[in-house]
């Protein structure tokens, strides 16, 4: 079992579910994190009302995502569409994040023990 501190996620524009293997001080086993769900806005009085306020739900969104990044050393990131990517750009423009190793994959829908296994498989846990 590596000691490097490693987080994964699979994720969609909805929800993500966060897989690490430290908490704030120790690397250890991987474990299931609380899902994040993302804030999602219904009928704005506007387009431009909806495109701020989907902008700030998903800075939000990618906030508590970040919160459960911390310390981490590497990140897999997986899941449908380009939120990935999306993500991956936001903590790269975070002083924080800056350096971090992300790797990006696709996956469809996944159930949490899915998200387990396949993070663990990705890191040889």
């Amino acid at each position: 079992m590596s000691d490097k501190k490693l987080a994964g996620l699979w994720m969609d524009t909805e929800k993500a579910i966060v897989v690490k293997n430290h908490d704030a001080q120790n690397a250890f086993k991987f474990f299931l994190c609380s899902p994040v769900k993302a804030e999602i806005q219904h009928g704005n009085s506007s387009e431009n009302a909806g495109n701020n306020a989907e902008r700030t739900n998903r800075v939000k969104f990618f906030k508590e995502i970040e919160h459960l990044l911390t310390n981490s050393q590497e990140v897999y990131i997986t899941g449908p569409g380009t939120i990935q990517e999306e993500l991956k750009n936001y903590l790269h423009e975070t002083a924080q994040f800056k350096n971090l190793k992300i790797t990006l994959d696709t996956a469809q829908k996944m159930s949490e023990e899915q998200v387990l296994e396949t993070v663990k498989d990705f890191y040889n846990a």
